[in-house]
């Protein structure tokens, strides 16, 4: 379609979204009044506009113009500057009162609002103090529309203009022309590569000392991205070299790059550690801090034998009113629990954790005392609340995030209102799920807790680690410094079920039992993709429903991988052709190379603690709201609005989320998802197509992760070949974390 020019102004907005800018507006031009979409964040009823887009035909809505770019300019006659004036666009001048100023000063009216204010008090009902906020209000929107336009020469977005004006105001120019990876530095949403993008364009020199400072810290960051928190040097110089090298002839010396880590360093922006273990100087902090405080936390009460005596009759009356049995190790778990500050309850599938946190929580309320429960995400806390009977929040929810962002998104991320100065009132909190609680989360955990709290820290160790960085409870057990319970005994009851037993078998290393005699662990031997498509959907919408007494959209399907014929990508296009194929009744959205269509199962796969939900009720009418929807979190797409340019996603508990078609990158199809993507998470049945893939991506800790995320039934489609490789192949990428490291320091600064 050919691009067209069309210039005219905003007379009002049919729909408007604040926060993204995208909008229905109703615009005026010399021959006619258009209908127009697209983002206009920075632009107010009443400017004029010279727009670049195509004509498009909305089903429903008609003839619109899909903008693609445009720039706000002057009115450029006195009927348009009058329209400008009373648009509402300037505050304090009304349609009557722009009318007045025009008339007396007709097209000369700007020149004189902006080079001579005092003349618009000759005007009734301007006093001179009046005309100069008139003419300071022009001035700032001339400097903010100056410097979009000039911003827009870089390829820079209207809506990061206007956050990069906002933060910057005048001294763009001079940062754009000096030094852009500033940018990169101070703004979240511009990475390295935007600005590298835009420091070619003013003719900066690929060896710029700006330059490699901000790759290095590009390079960190990128790190943060595979769970680490640090680099060590010479892995940190080598992969700063590769990103900046944009051609062969852009060689950098490696000796450049080292002289700026050690400015870096100097300036404070990275921390070393040891010889030569690199940090961003935030993520060694939040190390420090996670240590420091687990210190002042960790505080042990002796225990003699009388005290031991009286505990373990306390447990045993629990155990006699509740009908349970603990073992040896069960109950010195909950006698660590009662007895330190700090503790660590690990173990795999079957060995009891849920029966010793019961235990733990019933000691505790006997005493009268206050006790939390939390998880990291909305399924494990749920979990937990079903298993206990008591109230279990996502960690989120219990420190009460605000919705609000911290200036350095990348790094601190996200403000709670609990804290050092506001902390939970609590005498024991108690969190599960532990392996997928990352640094960032647990230093804010730990910030809202006080000496005296005890925490008792569940979980798998066994599990795949944090989808962010760090490895925060397999740090905690190898520094050795907390007391810590692996539970080993499988029980009886946990014995009956081959989902428990194959996962522990993988997690020795011993290929599970393929028999087929099971009646929760299945497998078929298929070596053809297509051949374990046409299974899969077989499975999901016939056979598994019934079986595990659950509906199709609660299986499902995990893979090792995102790309190939098995990975998440092409599953989740095969499987949505097939569970819920076009209908007329369903209206549906293309975005990139994908359609997303009403009841669709799709996934929040970046934290977005701003996102506003709700809960409706009868007629539609909202019974509850809140902010927060997170990485992982699963919903159903309910509506699809072509007009308003929005989806609605329900997720659990009937929370309703609305984005925008300019924010559908933060979802994505999960009809099969990867398996990191799984943690924490439980489902009735899980399918596991299973054929080939790269060796780090096959290995053991990934199939016992898979395997244990079935509550009811495991169904593998694959090769029982791969799948014993699997289960041989201990093999992990390694995490460069150093949170043993500083525990370790502290604790034996403290003992010497």
């Amino acid at each position: 379609m050919e691009k067209e020019n069309v210039k005219g102004y905003i007379e009002h907005f049919i729909y408007r979204n604040a926060e993204n800018g995208y909008s229905v507006a109703n615009i005026v031009t010399e021959d006619d009044e258009i209908t127009c979409i697209g983002n206009f964040k920075d632009a107010d009823v009443g400017d004029t506009l010279e727009m670049e887009g195509v004509y498009v035909e909305h089903p429903v809505y008609g003839h619109q113009l899909k903008v693609d770019s445009y720039k706000i300019v002057v009115p450029d006659d006195a009927v348009s500057m009058q329209r400008y004036l009373g648009s509402g666009a300037i505050k304090g001048i009304g349609e009557a009162l722009a009318a007045r100023i025009v008339k007396k000063f007709g097209s000369d009216t700007f020149r004189i609002i902006e080079d001579e204010p005092e003349r618009l008090a000759e005007i009734k009902g301007i006093s001179e103090k009046k005309a100069i906020d008139i003419s300071i209000q022009m001035a700032d929107k001339r400097e903010m529309r100056d410097a979009m336009i000039f911003l827009q020469q870089y390829g820079i977005t209207n809506a990061m203009a206007v956050k990069i004006y906002n933060r910057y105001g005048t001294q763009i120019y001079g940062i754009i022309k000096e030094n852009p990876y500033k940018l990169a530095d101070d703004i979240a949403g511009i990475g390295f590569k935007i600005a590298d993008d835009i420091a070619e364009k003013v003719g900066i020199c690929v060896d710029s000392e700006y330059r490699i400072r901000s790759g290095i810290m590009y390079t960190l960051l990128q790190g943060t991205m595979d769970g680490n928190t640090y680099l060590p040097m010479k892995e940190l110089a080598y992969k700063t070299s590769l990103l900046l090298q944009n051609s062969p002839e852009d060689v950098i010396d490696t000796d450049d790059i080292m002289t700026q880590i050690q400015n870096l360093i100097m300036d404070q922006k990275l921390v070393c550690k040891g010889e030569d273990n690199v940090y961003a100087s935030s993520y060694f902090y939040e190390e420090q801090g996670c240590a420091a405080m687990l210190h002042d936390l960790n505080i042990s009460e002796k225990i003699g034998p009388q005290e031991e005596e009286l505990y373990k009759k306390r447990i045993l009356e629990i155990e006699h009113k509740k009908g349970i049995e603990l073992d040896d190790l069960q109950r010195d778990a909950v006698i660590k629990s009662i007895a330190n500050g700090v503790v660590i309850i690990t173990g795999g599938p079957g060995t009891g954790k849920t029966t010793t946190i019961n235990t733990i929580i019933n000691y505790y309320a006997s005493e009268g005392l206050d006790i939390m429960l939390a998880a990291p995400t909305g399924r494990a806390a749920k979990r937990m609340t079903e298993a206990t009977g008591y109230e279990a929040k996502t960690i989120h929810r219990l420190l009460e995030v605000t919705g609000q962002v911290e200036d350095d998104e990348r790094r601190q991320g996200v403000k709670f209102e609990r804290n050092r100065d506001n902390p939970l009132e609590t005498d024991a909190l108690i969190i599960d799920e532990m392996s997928m609680v990352d640094t960032h989360l647990f230093n804010a955990l730990l910030r809202a807790l006080v000496p005296g709290v005890h925490l008792i820290l569940v979980g798998d160790s066994s599990q795949l680690p944090s989808v962010g960085p760090g490895q925060v409870l397999g740090d905690l057990i190898s520094s050795g410094k907390f007391p810590t319970i692996f539970l080993k005994k499988i029980f009886r009851q946990a014995e009956e079920s081959d989902i428990v037993m194959n996962a522990h078998r993988i997690h020795r290393g011993e290929k599970p039992v393929l028999d087929n005699k099971s009646k929760d662990f299945f497998f078929l031997e298929r070596n053809d993709a297509d051949v374990i498509y046409k299974h899969m959907i077989q499975l999901i919408r016939d056979k598994l429903p019934g079986y595990v007494k659950a509906s199709p959209y609660d299986i499902q399907v995990l893979t090792p991988m995102k790309k190939g014929p098995l990975g998440a990508i092409q599953l989740n296009l095969v499987l949505q052709k097939y569970l819920n194929p076009p209908d007329s009744s369903k209206k549906e959205h293309a975005y990139g190379d994908l359609i997303i269509r009403e009841g669709d199962k799709v996934m929040q796969i970046r934290n977005n603690y701003q996102a506003k939900w709700e809960v409706v009720g009868k007629y539609n009418i909202p019974v509850d709201s809140g902010m927060g929807v997170y990485n992982g979190d699963m919903g159903i797409v309910k509506e699809i609005n072509e007009y308003s340019q929005d989806i609605v996603v329900e997720f659990d508990e009937h929370r309703r989320v609305r984005y925008p078609f300019s924010e559908l990158d933060e979802i994505e199809l999960s009809y099969a998802i990867t398996i990191h993507k799984s943690q924490g998470s439980e489902y009735p049945a899980v399918i596991l197509p299973i054929l080939g893939g790269p060796r780090m991506l096959l290995n053991r800790n990934l199939l016992y992760t898979a395997v244990t995320r079935a509550r009811s039934t495991v169904c593998v489609l694959g090769s029982s070949k791969t799948l014993c490789e699997m289960t041989e192949n201990e093999e992990q990428l390694k995490r460069y974390t150093g949170l043993a490291d500083r525990i370790k320091e502290i604790f034996d600064a403290d003992s010497n």
